[in-house]
């Protein structure tokens, strides 16, 4: 029983965390299957039937084989009856359990029949398998007829219970906002596919001893909710949802260290999260929660769409969707779409017309009026012209990305999924959050999950090729839509709505994504740029203005946000590169906007698309896999440069909100502020105010920049020397930092004393490298929350070039001397500002 003693160890290691034991491996599993065979015991059997990941794990490939043998009399054990092995296969979701289940269905064996019959009748991943069935069924099979009817009648849903007419929750209130570092901290990204032990560090850095708190409240009875007034914002890591359901859901049977279901109530709830949270099972609501304290009781009537506390009404609410009750049923979206589709399969076999046991999605009228470039982007990959705002669609997924801190959890829904391969066009995995320092865990990992990706048909990057959005944006087709696990997955030549890793490892393995098609903003910018302003500066104009329209306010209590959960659509820069026009399209994360759009010209396009040809073809050359999906792709570029067309919004086209931005009026730099990327100011405002002026450390990194920006950067310290901050180099790809060290570049930042870092996210996330404790600092990365790029930074967020300024003075400059550092710039703008053409470099080949 060595097995049993080393197990114990590990289980009693795991206590002292507060958390469950990891799942069996495969290994672990073929122990305790050979330990039942010879001498069962009911720890054995728990073991066996609760602590097995299903779906394909490869753990659940011996445990679904076991019980298989078990089920069709090849094997005898006592302990588990045929039928009992048919019973737990049942369990499994879906994938190395599905075969086995329907081979059970012809069984001689009337209870091993009954109980497949039971087990199929409420299994949704079957995928082809249905096609095994419906042939079962044709043939006569009685048993399999029985199936064929229950997915049709829904049973599979209709057995599960109806959200309740009064849901009674305990408070556990978290003021002001909470962004997802705050629920998933970056610091313990290695531990995000370990659900219970990164639940364990849920808010450790906002506040005293969380967990604790949570275990009190637990003590009333009622289930907890988790209550703000902004909820959310930041990155799409699903992760946040994990650990707030760890801690406040409920236990999925037959699937270890994950919980389901789950209150979210928030005056405003960031749109990513909130899709993340009905991915999951969870019950999200938006209202007001001014009236709602630490430890309050709150009476909530879902249906009526009230919030009780003592007997009074405080809060009303409207469901959003208005088909949330049957995601919360159905235990979260994912499977809701996935049964709702198997029920429409059952019943046209079954000649029964369409089923009315679901709801069906609000849709809005068509006004007539014209279509918004994001509308008919969504619209053509929905099979329609255009999708008005408030339209339920599942448009086709072109192309998906995940990164390396939300792989790991995407490879694990995938498995749930029981998915052996992607119907997306396109998937990509990168490495760039963990390549500069990796651990231990994170070693496994880029050994491991290149070929689960490239194994079902996706592309993996490798350690150090760079950021994941500067390789994915160069493998998007013009006016297609994808999705990604990161936030900034934001296309800047057509449109993604990023979303947590569940979802997006739906739309791998689908190929397409549920989505209720938001309204839309215009940013129309005008006018010329200004000496010394560049696309950083554009950037941060955005919330300038929309603070002086009275359109976003700092202040979170009452939060105004007009960019929340709607499409941020550019125009007036036409001409700019897709390099530059990512710039603006990334940073609509940091608006908490859904998704973004900019209006280019055709030839930015052609030259990024052919420049891009060429990249695919090098790395099918440098042996990147899976070499068909690149071959695809590339064919699918040279269709389109074959007949270059873009899309072109409606010159009556409707939006929520118009913001004109004129050129000529801004004539100094615009910096967001420690530490709000929405608290943007002029650097003579922030000059003339009480905020930190001194700089201790400069950033230039992140998939907010590109070649030109290290360009600027070395242009302006050249012949500077040593600066006296420090200052961290961090170009996004292997390609940049390649042709940066043959201009002689590293030269200048070795000479500045620049520690360079390798290709990928370096500070931005946080997880790797880590500014000083309270430093001040000054960073061309993504988002500057509390805590994120070094504990007590106070960070500002801005321009490259500003940067470089910064680093020289090692404090802010005046918007005088800002020009005048900037000066050497000037004239070279054209060399400066060129981006790498790959089609261009003769013989070029992936170093």
């Amino acid at each position: 029983m060595a097995f049993m003693q080393d197990y114990k160890a590990h289980v009693n290691e795991r206590e002292a965390l507060g958390v469950p034991p990891l799942p069996l491996s495969a290994e672990q599993t073929a122990e305790v299957i050979e330990l039942i065979k010879s001498d069962c015991t009911d720890e054995l059997l728990e073991l066996l039937t609760n602590r097995v990941s299903p779906g394909v794990d490869d753990a659940a490939y011996v445990k679904a084989a076991f019980l298989n043998d078990i089920a069709n009399e090849s094997v005898k054990v006592d302990a588990i009856s045929p039928q009992r092995a048919v019973e737990m296969l049942g369990m499994m979701l879906g994938g190395y359990n599905v075969k086995p289940m329907i081979d059970a269905l012809k069984s001689s064996n009337k209870d091993v029949v009954g109980a497949a019959t039971k087990a199929l009748s409420h299994t949704l991943l079957v995928y082809d398998a249905f096609n095994d069935v419906e042939e079962l069924h044709k043939a006569g099979n009685k048993a399999a007829t029985e199936v064929m009817t229950s997915w049709a009648n829904a049973e599979w849903f209709t057995s599960k219970p109806k959200l309740s007419d009064k849901i009674t929750v305990t408070v556990f209130k978290v003021d002001g906002e909470t962004n997802t570092d705050d629920l998933s901290p970056a610091s313990e990204a290695f531990t995000r596919s370990d659900i219970p032990v990164h639940a364990n560090s849920m808010l450790t850095a906002k506040m005293d001893d969380p967990i604790g708190i949570i275990t009190e409240l637990k003590k009333k009875g009622n289930t907890v909710a988790y209550v703000g007034d902004v909820v959310g914002t930041g990155s799409s890591r699903k992760s946040g949802i994990n650990s707030v359901q760890w801690h406040m859901g409920e236990s999925i049977k037959g699937v270890p260290n994950k919980k389901t279901g789950g209150v979210i109530l928030g005056s405003t709830i960031a749109p990513i999260f909130f899709a993340t949270a009905e991915d999951s099972g969870a019950l999200p609501l938006e209202l007001d929660v001014s009236e709602m304290e630490m430890g309050d009781v709150i009476e909530l009537y879902p249906y009526k769409g009230e919030a009780h506390k003592n007997g009074k009404c405080i809060a009303t609410f409207k469901l959003n969707p208005n088909t949330i009750t049957d995601e919360v049923r159905a235990g979260g979206r994912i499977p809701l779409i996935i049964g709702r589709g198997l029920t429409s399969k059952a019943r046209s076999v079954l000649g029964m017309p369409q089923s009315d046991i679901f709801l069906t999605a609000e849709q809005p009228a068509d006004n007539g009026k014209g279509y918004t470039l994001a509308q008919k982007m969504v619209g053509r990959a929905s099979g329609l012209d255009g999708v008005r705002p408030g339209m339920y669609v599942e448009p086709e997924m072109s192309t998906v990305g995940s990164q390396d801190t939300t792989g790991p959890m995407t490879r694990d829904e995938i498995k749930e999924l029981a998915a052996l391969g992607f119907n997306a066009d396109l998937v990509m995995q990168s490495f760039c959050h963990t390549a500069a320092y990796p651990k231990p865990s994170d070693i496994t990992m880029h050994h491991t999950l290149p070929d689960f990706i490239s194994n079902r048909s996706g592309v993996a990057l490798r350690p150090g090729d760079g950021v994941i959005h500067s390789w994915l944006n160069r493998m998007v087709l013009p006016d297609t839509v994808g999705t990604g696990a990161d936030s900034h997955t934001r296309f800047p030549i057509g449109i993604s709505f990023p979303g947590g890793s569940g979802i997006v490892a739906f739309a791998a393995v689908t190929g397409s994504m549920p989505l209720t098609m938001p309204e839309s903003v215009l940013v129309r910018f005008s006018g010329e740029m200004q000496p010394g302003i560049t696309l950083r500066d554009l950037v941060n104009a955005i919330p300038h203005k929309a603070i002086k329209e009275g359109l976003l306010t700092v202040e979170k209590k009452g939060k105004k946000n007009i960019f929340a959960g709607r499409i941020l659509e550019i125009e007036g820069l036409p001409t700019l590169k897709a390099e530059q026009a990512f710039e603006l399209s990334d940073a609509s994360a940091e608006r908490s906007a859904a998704a973004c759009t900019v209006l280019l010209d055709n030839e930015p396009v052609i030259e990024y698309l052919k420049s891009n040809v060429t990249l695919l073809e090098s790395m099918i050359e440098a042996g990147y896999e899976d070499k068909r999906t690149l071959q695809r792709r590339i064919d699918k570029m040279k269709d389109w440069l074959a007949n270059p067309s873009l899309m072109k919004p409606d010159a009556d086209a409707e939006y929520a909100a118009v913001l004109d931005i004129d050129l000529n009026e801004i004539k100094e730099p615009i910096l967001a502020c420690p530490n709000d990327p929405d608290d943007v100011a002029t650097l003579s405002e922030i000059l003339a105010s009480d905020r930190p002026h001194k700089i201790d450390e400069v950033f230039v990194g992140s998939c907010m920049t590109n070649i030109g920006h290290y360009r600027a950067l070395g242009e302006v310290l050249r012949g500077e020397g040593p600066v006296p901050t420090r200052l961290w180099v961090c170009p996004p790809t292997k390609m940049d930092e390649k042709q940066l060290t043959e201009d002689g570049y590293y030269a200048i930042f070795g000479a500045a004393g620049a520690r360079t870092e390798i290709p990928g996210c370096s500070l931005c996330m946080g997880n790797q490298a880590r500014v000083a404790d309270n430093a001040i600092v000054f960073s061309t990365s993504t988002r500057n929350f509390d805590n994120r790029l070094g504990k007590g930074a106070q960070v500002y967020l801005g321009s490259a070039e500003l940067a470089a300024v910064c680093a020289i003075l090692g404090r802010l400059p005046t918007a005088e001397e800002y020009i005048e550092k900037t000066k050497k710039i000037v004239g070279k703008e054209g060399e400066i500002y060129k981006y790498l053409n790959f089609n261009l470099i003769k013989d070029y080949k992936l170093a």
